[in-house]
């Protein structure tokens, strides 16, 4: 049996699935080798951020609404039931850059992945931080 390699997502990882190619493209493409999980919070934070993006350049906030449900065929949307026992430790390790990220640190250390992300908040938490111009480096290690 094929071990699966896991990523969590941030928020800005699923918006890019959403308004490009590249990521959404990574995620389709490397679907048998990986696991793709994001909490909740992060899905609603793409959400709240979409449709403001889509009205500042005039455009439809239907297709990339769309577009997000659609990544979720990928993407597994966790609750916070699932990594709440953790939520002490990834507050800690995220206290001096951005306490509101600690919902990732701590899905990563429920599912011990390593965290898909553009937010330089990650780096020095203690976690595995892929970012996107990288993230193909770790399904060949």
């Amino acid at each position: 049996m094929k071990y699966k390699k896991c990523l969590v997502l941030d928020a800005n990882i699923l918006i890019r699935g959403v308004l490009g190619k590249k990521v959404r493209s990574f995620i389709e493409h490397n679907i048998e080798n990986v696991n793709f999980y994001t909490p909740n919070v992060c899905y609603e934070d793409a959400l709240k951020y979409i449709p403001p993006l889509m009205i500042k350049r005039n455009l439809s906030v239907e297709k990339p609404l769309a577009v997000l449900d659609a990544l979720l065929n990928f993407v597994v949307v966790v609750d916070l039931d699932f990594y709440s026992e953790f939520e002490e430790n990834a507050r800690q390790r995220i206290a001096k850059r951005d306490v509101n990220d600690w919902q990732i640190i701590a899905l990563a250390l429920a599912l011990d992945c390593p965290i898909w992300t553009e937010d330089q908040d990650f780096f020095g938490s203690g976690m595995a931080t892929w970012t996107t111009d990288r993230v193909h480096l770790y399904l060949t290690s």
